[in-house]
């Protein structure tokens, strides 16, 4: 894998990693999706820590792709990580609201990646 592909791939885990903490809580639905996304994207143990220490870490933020079909992928695994533990919390709905704002998604556009991730 490229040094490039790589950092996206750590930064997509370490905003699930965010998105997973955002309700103050981490289930173990969420650890199993993290664990199970971690390796989809191609990481390792080491990678899957320093995102959970980052997640925790005082600066914690989702951090914007700037291709569309990143974006698209960070709305889709946000949105399975919200969904994760059977409960949308407040914190969880406005993380993933501002960072659809930021990315300046059309409500269509976000409609459609909700509807196509959770069917």
């Amino acid at each position: 894998m490229s040094s490039e592909k790589l950092a996206k791939h750590r930064q997509q885990l370490r905003n699930i990693v965010v998105m997973a903490f955002a309700d103050g809580s981490l289930g173990q639905r969420e650890v199993n999706l993290v664990a199970d996304r971690c390796s989809e994207l191609g990481l390792d143990e080491y990678d899957l820590k320093k995102a959970i220490e980052f997640g925790l870490g005082d600066d914690a933020a989702v951090e914007l792709p700037s291709q569309p079909d990143e974006r698209a992928e960070l709305l889709r695994d946000l949105i399975r990580m919200m969904a994760a533990d059977g409960r949308l919390d407040e914190s969880e709905k406005r993380l993933f609201a501002l960072a659809a704002a930021m990315m300046s998604m059309s409500a269509a556009d976000v409609d459609q990646i909700i509807d196509s991730t959770l069917k």
